[in-house]
């Protein structure tokens, strides 16, 4: 065994199974991990991805690999580049802000962000510009961040926005918004994109507010991007490659039939092979957004599948990528609002990007979705409920309409509002 292979082993020994999003400790670990692994050059990444594999391996371990691939891309870039990273804030107040006796669920995650950002692009020829976007947050998210901000070193490379001050506006993408009170995050990423446009940006990468996803990952989406000319680059949760460590299952097993609904209207995007749509690790080009921008069709949360159909539509290069992703759940805005109003606002949002784009999608089923579903209240009727035909469904079949057809799951809504009624009466 080489001197180098001895660190590796005893880093591997010595790494934690554990990472808690709202310890500073774990990150500053995470990342003196990172670079332990990535200075020893006689190692290959390969080395270090088949140590990750093992399902043994510690959390620790695996993240920092996902991190050395990461950086021994970036660093081999010789095309400057200017990454805007974007993300929007409603209700952040307590993960902006460090972890306290009276602040348990704090992530000090603006902070954490820019340390990130700054690892990776350490020593490349890559740059970075930050813009988090108030979305018409009550508890003045901006306000915060741009407090820590003021204090920062690199408070020339990060733009706190509030979508309140840019409206109402007579034309461009956010025209359809009377006041910040009608975006639900769609809006916000909007206008850090606008900004970030207009500061020359080359690419655009959005995340979520909170620490779930590791920038020092931004190497892993400007891979794709930059190597094999990918116009549009989406992470991917659910990858056999990727990190997902997720709280338990929100849902009903009812939501085997919600998916059902979503794939087929969503089919131009499903049938790409594209099964994580909402994760908050994408990468799109300047050119890319421009087109995207010019007639967005939704402003909540479910904005995601309108950019990726108008990328399908635009017939951009498009890829997915593995990467890890770690579940800050116990502020998140689904348990907040309720897992069925979330899947509402993704489904209605999927049926009306779907029309607005002009882009294949199964019509009946969207049909029967707008005359069957008006509102969360709908679908907690039978998210506790599983039709006989999907019981033995695979996931690779959920929404193939010769499995259960939309005339037949518009009769099974039927039956399970009338039942919901008789057990009222």
């Amino acid at each position: 065994m080489t001197a180098s292979e001895k660190i590796v082993q005893q880093a591997y020994d010595k790494a934690s199974d554990v990472f808690d999003l709202t310890e500073s400790q774990h990150q500053k670990r995470l990342l003196q991990l990172a670079n332990t692994l990535y200075c020893l050059t006689d190692i290959p990444t390969s080395h270090y991805q088949q140590l990750a594999s093992s399902k043994d391996c510690p959390l620790e371990f695996r993240l920092a690999v996902k991190l050395v691939e990461s950086k021994r891309y970036v660093l081999k870039l010789k095309r400057p580049l200017l990454v805007g990273v974007v993300f929007a804030m409603w209700g952040e107040h307590n993960r902006l802000n460090e972890k306290t006796t009276l602040n348990p669920n704090g992530e000090d995650s603006l902070r954490v962000k820019i340390a990130q950002l700054n690892w990776i692009t350490q020593g490349s020829v890559v740059d970075w510009h930050l813009y988090p976007v108030d979305d018409g947050c009550p508890h003045n998210s901006a306000g915060i961040a741009g407090q820590i901000i003021a204090e920062h070193p690199d408070k020339g490379k990060v733009s706190v926005l509030r979508l309140a001050d840019e409206l109402p506006v007579a034309d461009g993408p956010l025209k359809n918004l009377a006041s910040a009170d009608d975006s639900r995050k769609g809006g916000a990423i909007i206008l850090g994109c606008q900004q970030a446009m207009a500061d020359r940006a080359d690419c655009i990468m959005y995340t979520d507010a909170d620490n779930s996803v590791h920038l020092g990952q931004l190497g892993l989406l400007l891979k794709p991007y930059v190597s094999e000319n990918a116009t549009v680059v989406l992470g991917n949760r659910k990858d056999p490659d990727s990190i997902l460590v997720k709280q338990e299952e929100r849902w009903g097993i009812g939501v085997k039939t919600l998916r059902h609904m979503q794939r087929m209207i969503g089919r131009a995007i499903f049938s790409n092979n594209i099964k994580d749509t909402q994760a908050a690790f994408k990468l799109y080009d300047r050119e890319v957004i421009k087109y995207i921008l010019a007639k967005p069709s939704v402003y909540d949360f479910s904005f995601d599948t309108d950019w990726i159909f108008a990328a399908i539509k635009g017939e951009y290069p498009m890829m997915t990528v593995p990467f890890a992703f770690i579940d800050s759940d116990a502020e998140s805005a689904s348990i907040t609002q309720g897992p069925m109003t979330t899947w509402y606002t993704l489904l209605s949002g999927l049926a009306t990007a779907a029309k607005a784009r002009d882009i294949d999608h199964n019509h009946e089923m969207v049909r029967i979705f707008e005359d069957h579903i008006h509102s969360h209240q709908d679908l907690e009727l039978i998210i506790d409920v599983l039709p006989e035909q999907l019981q033995e469904t695979e996931d690779a079949d959920i929404g193939d309409p010769l499995i259960f057809a939309p005339r037949e799951i518009e009769h099974w809504l039927v039956e399970q509002k009338q039942a919901e009624v008789g057990d009222v009466s």
